[in-house]
């Protein structure tokens, strides 16, 4: 029995960022927010709305059960970013995506730009990236906290450089990047994915972590 759980954590933890990062990789750039691949810009957005808190969870299913003040810190910075990120992302992307597809459905699309843009360019729900909007500052600083505060915990823990350094560069990337679409969401989710499959491997192998 304990096996089973075992193997479902694994799945889950590794699962969860693994399926967020190929999801990222098919995300359209909004060069033109009038012209996106709406099916596309829609499917990815619907589905970030679960798989962005199921990535956070899988955080902190990794420091399940490690006491201290870095994994209490990674816990409540992961359920913020699973918070707002969600909210960014809702309103950003969602939004965003059905006034565009309204747009389209009609003969004067132009006519739509601007209440697409007052979504866009808001400065607290928005989806621009030359103002970055309030709710991805907040949503990107609580996943840099929850990501290192959690490599604190695990290395105190007896983890070992290389899954260390893997959700050091998940912990960067959405601040490096500065989005969740290509590069930096498959970087990022895709480290806490490899990252995960390192712990729970040595977790396996080794029941301390």
């Amino acid at each position: 029995m304990k096996a089973i759980h075992m193997r479902s954590k694994t799945v889950f933890v590794v699962g969860a960022p693994l399926t967020l990062a190929v999801l990222e990789a098919f995300h359209p750039p909004p060069h033109d927010l009038l012209h996106l691949d709406l099916g596309r810009w829609m499917l990815v957005h619907y589905a970030q709305i679960v798989l962005f808190p199921l990535t956070a969870l899988a955080v902190l299913l990794l420091i399940d059960g490690l006491a201290g003040f870095a994994a209490a810190l990674s816990r409540i910075a992961l359920f913020v970013f699973g918070i707002s990120y969600v909210a960014f992302d809702t309103a950003a992307g969602v939004v965003t995506g059905i006034l565009v597809q309204a747009a389209q459905r009609t003969d004067s699309a132009e006519a739509w730009r601007a209440p697409v843009l007052a979504v866009w360019n808001h400065p607290i729900v928005g989806g621009s990236s030359d103002a970055a909007p309030v709710l991805a500052v907040v949503g990107t600083t609580a996943w840099l906290v929850g990501s290192f505060a959690a490599c604190v915990a695990v290395r105190r823990a007896g983890a070992s450089s290389f899954p260390i350094i893997c959700l050091v560069i998940s912990a960067l990337g959405l601040l490096v990047f500065r989005t969740h679409a290509w590069p930096g969401g498959p970087i990022t989710f895709g480290s806490l994915a490899v990252a995960a499959a390192a712990l729970e491997w040595k977790q396996i192998a080794n029941p301390i972590i």
